[in-house]
């Protein structure tokens, strides 16, 4: 007996009447609460953007401000560049 080859792929995992893919589209447009990520897949990512969004938030409010056009009047770098 040989093995079959692991795959990612959803259509192996889905029983359908017949293999083809016009068969698995339409199962999957009927059906979308079973074709999705599994809730629990979902519940992880979207803690991950949340952690995510707080850390970075954090990062914003701890850099230090720089001035990106200091303003030196008379300086004769900046003359004539109008």
């Amino acid at each position: 007996m040989t093995r079959r080859k692991k795959t990612r792929s959803l259509a192996d995992k889905v029983s359908l009447r017949t293999g083809r893919r016009k068969d698995y589209k339409q199962w999957r447009h009927e059906n979308p609460d079973q074709a999705g990520p599994s809730k629990r897949f979902a519940a992880k990512k979207q803690k991950q953007r949340k952690l995510q969004a707080q850390r970075r938030l954090a990062r914003q409010q701890n850099a230090p401000d720089i001035e990106i056009h200091p303003a030196t009047k008379g300086s004769p770098d900046n003359e004539g560049t109008r």
